[in-house]
């Protein structure tokens, strides 16, 4: 099959790209508008020239599968440049998306139309890269530098609408139109001639836009490359000419893509595509429908998932044996949706849709017909049986029984029904209406149809759905204590909390560990340690953690954690009875305190996620390396650009990890440190 062909409608050679599913700008492709282009320049019949594509979309960007392999010719901007250079008027019929190399193909055209539908986009900032074929140097001398470093930094696209009205596009018309109605612009632009962005100068604009672009990106974008060589280059394209522009732009695209960053960006990008891949799940598996659900326990996390069930369409139960606790779970999702209309993320119309589907109970007979039960009561394992035992002989035969456990044997709380293959983990993440996550967990004998159901469900509420094996903390919760377990026993060495922490976060970390602690509650993490039987025989294993809640500091919820915080205020104080309670403590369990470096907090921290994720994998918990990293990125604020804890493994080097490992051993108290045997193979 030709992947870009060409047939002339009267005085219009339509140039047409066929490289299903998303028209990527493969090596083949790009060799094909070049070969095309030439064909309808020597056409003396053809006049005017369309770049069409067929199926859905117009060329939805690279193909990101040759980012690793040796550039072959020939290469984007040359197509761009040689499409630009054509004799003859060269107009882009856009459908679906035009995104990344798609869009700079289109703004290589002489003009631009589009379906009313389309969107338009240069996302590459969210692989660690920029736009590397003319579009930094293109876009501003359209659409003005502000709204091009706005299109550019965020990655975000543009509807056609706003694309016209800031002269991206220069006319939009009915998606089922735009085959026929390019051709006609076609034709009606022959007396124009071509028109080059190339031969613009990009409007002048406020001189402190692009210092003041800095400083507003600072926090969100640090430690990424990418962002500054944007805002160069379209500071640049309003500087000096087009050709030298464009230059320059190269140079910084080659730079972003040889980084490590965008390696581990890709391989988040792929990872999260990779991750709904499961052995025994196919598209052709049965999937139950899902339409009434019913939340158990209406706390700050029930109410989180109950929002997200309303707002992907569903009947919604919000269940609790208490009065007080339900009226607290109404109020708050009545305050998610009056949020969401204020900032404009729902209508009006919308929230009322919603809330007309929300009910609240103290019955468990009002869950006699729902399709899917997500129980998110506490964090007790007779507890939870205990509503399992209930909901089993409630519910219909069918009904999906989940529960949000974040550590707890799921198998022990499938025990309590007689339908075991019904009974999952979802295991949703705090904010549940924000975190992008859900670890689904599988029991020994949840069916694989539940398991489709659930990561069905998962892509219903917008989230990436993680199919993991069940054992205590699952893979996420179960990582996180080999990182805490390194936190902990550094504060007894003579770490400061505010010195982890930072060191942590300026590594790339979305918070520190102990300003995370404070977050979530102190007494979370207490209750589950309390729970277990299987703690290590180890004195300082969590022991400033225990000490502060058994002195009720549980955080920011009390005002008092690791930290002081005042009345209002999320922003953590160093307390220095906390540091003196540390020394003592360090000073009775016999560790003498030092001066701790940065790099070693941070091999500590980050190996032991590393050592207990090669334990996971050789245990079978995950499927593969990169769900774990998918998990540590989307639930745990591991820093994108660094791929996960599996894919810095690799950019580090697994000898350079073992060595570490071993050192660490060696030490006094760090005799739990081993290299774990997959990490050795």
């Amino acid at each position: 099959m030709l992947l870009v062909t060409i047939n002339r409608h009267g005085l219009v050679s339509v140039i047409t790209v066929n490289n299903p599913p998303v028209n990527a700008l493969s090596q083949g492709v790009r060799e094909g508008l070049l070969a095309r282009l030439q064909e309808a320049n020597s056409d003396p019949e053809t006049k005017s020239i369309l770049i069409t594509c067929a199926g859905r979309t117009f060329i939805a960007g690279a193909d990101i599968r040759e980012f690793d392999k040796p550039p072959e010719a020939p290469h984007l901007p040359d197509v761009v440049s040689a499409i630009e250079a054509s004799e003859k008027l060269v107009l882009a019929a856009i459908c679906g998306n035009a995104l990344g190399g798609g869009l700079e193909v289109a703004l290589g055209c002489h003009y631009r139309i589009a379906a009313i539908d389309a969107v338009v986009g240069l996302p590459e900032v969210k692989l660690g890269l920029l736009p590397g074929a003319s579009g930094t140097q293109r876009l501003p001398r359209l659409s003005g530098a502000q709204k091009a470093l706005d299109m550019i930094l965020s990655g975000n696209p543009l509807s056609a609408v706003e694309a016209l009205k800031v002269g991206i596009i220069d006319k939009i018309v009915n998606t089922d139109e735009l085959q026929a109605a390019a051709i006609a612009y076609a034709e009606e632009l022959i007396v124009a001639g071509p028109r080059r962005i190339c031969d613009m100068n990009a409007p002048q604009p406020n001189p402190t836009l692009f210092d003041n672009t800095r400083k507003k990106i600072a926090v969100k974008t640090r430690g990424l490359i990418s962002p500054e060589k944007i805002i160069r280059c379209v500071e640049l394209s309003t500087q000096i000419d087009f050709e030298q522009g464009c230059k320059r732009e190269r140079e910084f695209f080659l730079e972003c893509k040889a980084s490590s960053q965008s390696s581990g960006l890709r391989h988040a990008f792929f990872a999260e595509r990779a991750a709904s891949k499961v052995p025994g799940i196919s598209k052709k598996s049965l999937v139950r429908e899902i339409n009434s659900v019913a939340v158990i326990g209406a706390g700050t996390m029930g109410s989180g998932i109950a929002y997200s069930c309303l707002n992907a369409g569903c009947e919604l139960t919000l269940l609790d044996n208490s009065d007080q606790s339900l009226e607290r779970g109404r109020k708050m999702i009545r305050n998610l949706y009056k949020v969401g209309v204020d900032r404009g993320k729902i209508s009006k119309v919308q929230m009322e849709n919603g809330l007309s589907r929300f009910k609240i109970s103290k019955n468990y007979d009002e869950l006699n017909n729902v399709d899917l039960v997500i129980e998110a009561v506490f964090e007790n394992l007779s507890v939870k049986k205990e509503v399992f035992g209930k909901i089993d002989v409630t519910c219909k035969k069918g009904t999906i029984l989940a529960t949000n456990t974040s550590s707890l044997d799921i198998d022990e709380i499938a025990s309590a029904t007689k339908r075991p293959e019904d009974v999952i983990g979802l295991h949703f993440f705090s904010p549940a209406h924000i975190m992008r996550l859900l670890e689904i967990v599988r029991g020994t004998k949840t069916s694989n149809e539940v398991i489709a159901s659930s990561l069905a469900l998962a892509k219903r509420l917008g989230k990436i759905g993680v199919v993991v094996g069940n054992c205590f903390g699952f893979v996420g919760n179960r990582m996180l204590y080999s990182y805490g377990r390194e936190n902990q026993r550094l504060l007894l060495e003579g770490a400061p909390p505010e010195y982890i922490d930072r060191v942590l976060y300026d590594w790339g970390m979305a918070m520190g560990p102990n300003a995370v602690g404070d977050l979530a509650g102190l007494d979370v993490g207490y209750k589950v340690r309390q729970e277990r039987a299987d703690l290590p025989n180890d004195p300082t294993f969590y022991r400033i953690a225990d000490m502060l809640v058994e002195q009720k500091r549980y955080g920011q919820k009390t005002g008092k954690g690791m930290y002081n915080y005042e009345q209002g205020s999320r922003v953590p104080v160093t307390d220095a009875q906390v540091q003196e309670m540390i020394r003592i403590e360090a000073k009775r369990l016999g560790i003498k305190q030092r001066q701790i470096s940065e790099q070693e907090i941070i091999e500590r921290c980050i190996y032991g996620l590393i050592a207990e994720g090669m334990r996971i994998l050789q245990d079978g918990v995950a499927i593969r390396a990169s769900d774990i990293d998918v998990i540590w990125i989307n639930g745990y604020g591991f820093p994108r650009y660094r791929g996960g804890p599996m894919c810095y493994a690799n950019f580090i080097g697994t000898d350079k990890i073992c060595a570490a490992i071993s050192k660490f051993k060696k030490r006094p108290g760090l005799d739990y440190w081993n290299v774990p045997t997959l990490l050795k193979k």
